[in-house]
């Protein structure tokens, strides 16, 4: 398989790793990239010596293509960017933002720039930003999402029908199956994070790994469509957040319930009655913690295998 996402990125294989908050750190992004995807360092749960840290411990762990996602809501954006710009990271990945705001600078310093969008709006917005490529997310996928509710098998049809350059899809996709699937609908490549949670590399906490490893259909549920849509795992703390929101709770009192650093206390500390637990559909997909080499090795593998049942 070559491809423009392989060609793009100078990877093996057109997968990419979510850049997910609490859970994608330099240990996860070196071992996604170092068996043949790309691996993601997310942002947007680090401070900007933090983040420093995890790009120079990447460069020591893999000689191989990786990149950090950057939300570009975050407070300390600018700080992130000299930093990636100092560190001569050769990949960024940016969501929840203007993309016109950085691509440019980016592109001058020789940085390939990939933005998250969920509808086609933004997807014409951020080709006019000239971004190199556009991870196109459906609504199955966890953490914050597109208001419009678009699954990914509506939202990679319409946005290839606009697209230029590269697409990658990315919601609902943790097997070699479901990313058949994707590149049937016209992407060229996968972007997955729930699958990548419950990998040993991952940052996330081991009460969560477990939780996602015996999550079922139905565990989780787009909600605080007043703030941000965020896709959730059920738990103690969402139940709180549908009794507010049911009882006609107010954006400042929902503001209020949602506090700080709830996803750092579940998803990182491992409470999982009082966390936020952002997790995607898939979760009912994932059986087991495994090495992250292992999980590309299966949905590769898969892939081929089904291509090769419809050929045939």
């Amino acid at each position: 398989m070559s491809n423009k996402v392989e060609k793009l990125l100078e990877i093996e294989y057109p997968l990419i790793q979510g850049g997910m908050v609490w859970c994608s750190g330099w240990r996860l992004a070196s071992a996604v990239s170092n068996a043949g995807g790309l691996g993601l360092i997310g942002s947007a749960s680090m401070y900007p010596d933090v983040l420093k840290e995890h790009i120079q411990k990447c460069k020591r762990a893999t000689n191989k293509p990786f990149g950090v996602n950057i939300p570009l809501l975050y407070a300390d954006i600018e700080k992130h960017i000299n930093i990636i710009l100092e560190e001569k990271v050769k990949v960024v990945f940016t969501s929840a933002g203007n993309p016109k705001t950085w691509t440019t600078l980016l592109k001058q310093n020789g940085v390939k720039v990939v933005h998250v969008i969920a509808n086609t709006k933004f997807a014409l917005k951020a080709i006019e930003a000239g971004v190199d490529a556009i991870v196109a997310e459906g609504f199955e996928a966890g953490g914050h999402n597109g208001r419009e509710e678009t699954t990914t098998m509506c939202l990679i049809p319409q946005v290839k029908e606009i697209c230029k350059v590269p697409l990658i899809a990315a919601g609902g996709i943790a097997t070699g199956r479901t990313m058949l699937a994707a590149m049937a609908l016209g992407a060229d490549g996968v972007q997955i994070g729930t699958r990548f949670v419950a990998s040993e590399e991952s940052s996330a906490h081991i009460n969560f790994k477990n939780a996602v490893v015996a999550a079922r259909e139905g565990d989780t549920q787009l909600t605080l469509k007043q703030l941000v849509p965020v896709r959730l795992m059920k738990n103690k703390f969402y139940n709180d957040l549908f009794v507010a929101e049911q009882g006609g709770a107010s954006v400042d009192e929902l503001q209020k319930l949602l506090g700080r650093a709830r996803a750092k206390k579940g998803m990182f500390e491992g409470d999982m009655d009082e966390g936020e637990l952002e997790i995607g559909q898939t979760s009912a997909l994932v059986k087991a913690i495994k090495p992250a080499a292992e999980i590309i090795k299966e949905i590769m593998n898969e892939y081929e295998q089904a291509k090769a049942e419809l050929c045939s």
